[in-house]
């Protein structure tokens, strides 16, 4: 079975993980980590790098870092992970959901200032899929109503928009680290912030809130979201490649295009001239004359010997949220059409370009 992404680790991640062994520094207290902190930060241009154990982690922590709770409302994509709603949820925050942009499969910023409201708090921002959020326009909508930006930058690490890289943008911007992610740490996320007072914030929130004058008396509740040195040592290898794994995961996606040029399927398109794509995932939509929906595509593809993965599930549809008694009346045509129609094909960078010519044939005989 090709899969459909594998971390690489072919760089200094055994000489680093050795030396966190070698020297004892395994926890959160280890030298790697503020390391990462620094160097993740310089990437995004951020003076403030939170490391964390999880892109969730990151969401929880932004969340309450900006005292968003009962009341508050926050406008966010509904074509996404659960991730991003679960941190409002979870927070007592209502989320306000937006339907998808059928050409870059991002939140349809037309439909935004329509939703805002006087418990509008924040805007969440996702960029989708290696393509971004049109975040000039967004942070110019977010000045004139006042309101704060939760960036979700986790599918584009190393991705530029509009000339400053993702994560440079909002209030405060989050990562994922996750083993299918441009960079990885196996588990792990980063909150990023050029404001002082939120930094501070969010390196409590992930530490418990211990305070150093009186560490276990505390003022309020925390999370034990903490990065190991482990984690960080595997982060700073990882970093040191990243040019090079950009390269390849676009290398990738050229090779698909050609080989599946003529094919019934959509593929995204910037939401702006300024911006590129940086495959995260090569995602496509069946054409809607194509008789069979992602789900069956995907079983005739794994029957052939190829991993494939579905788009994420609209916000609005999920179970969990409709128990809640949240979304019931909401329909958002287009994520749901991508729900349905949508999947992504193996694009790791250690993927050959036999394999990847065998991924595009065997597609072409499914769709043909």
């Amino acid at each position: 079975m090709i899969p459909v992404s594998k971390p690489l680790l072919n760089g200094n991640e055994k000489k680093y993980l050795n030396e966190c062994l070698e020297t004892g520094w395994i926890s959160s207290e280890g030298p790697f980590v503020q390391r990462f902190e620094t160097e993740f930060a310089a990437l995004c241009q951020r003076q403030h790098g939170i490391a964390v154990s999880s892109g969730s982690a990151a969401l929880d922590v932004a969340v309450a870092a900006l005292g968003l709770g009962h009341g508050d409302e926050v406008i966010m994509p509904t074509f996404t992970i659960i991730s991003c709603a679960q941190a409002l949820v979870r927070a007592g925050v209502t989320p306000v959901l937006v339907d998808a942009d059928p050409r870059s499969w991002n939140m349809d910023l037309a439909q935004v200032e329509g939703l805002i409201t006087a418990r509008t708090r924040a805007i969440m921002a996702v960029h989708i899929y290696g393509l971004t959020v049109d975040m000039l326009r967004l942070t110019e909508l977010a000045a004139r109503h006042n309101l704060r930006i939760i960036e979700d930058a986790a599918q584009a690490i190393g991705q530029h928009c509009q000339g400053r890289p993702c994560g440079s943008f909002g209030d405060l911007s989050v990562f994922s680290f996750y083993s299918n992610k441009h960079l990885t740490t196996g588990e792990g996320g980063m909150v990023v912030s050029n404001d002082d007072m939120l930094a501070g914030r969010c390196r409590s929130l992930r530490n418990l809130c211990l305070r150093p004058e009186e560490r276990f008396r505390h003022e309020e509740l925390g999370w034990n979201y903490r990065m190991t040195n482990l984690q960080a040592a595997l982060g700073c290898a990882q970093l040191e490649k990243l040019d090079d794994h950009l390269a390849r995961k676009g290398e990738i996606a050229r090779q698909y295009d050609e080989l599946l040029a003529g094919l019934p399927i959509q593929r995204p398109l910037p939401s702006d001239t300024a911006s590129r794509n940086c495959y995260w995932v090569y995602g496509l939509v069946l054409d809607d004359n194509v008789p069979l929906d992602g789900p069956k595509v995907m079983a005739r593809l794994a029957a052939k010997g190829v991993a494939s993965r579905p788009f994420f599930w609209p916000m609005h549809e999920q179970p969990v949220f409709r128990k809640m008694g949240l979304f019931a009346r909401v329909q958002l045509p287009v994520a749901e059409r991508l729900a349905r129609r949508g999947l992504y094909l193996p694009t790791g960078p250690d993927i050959s370009n036999g394999e990847i010519a065998q991924v595009a044939a065997t597609l072409r005989e499914v769709l043909q």
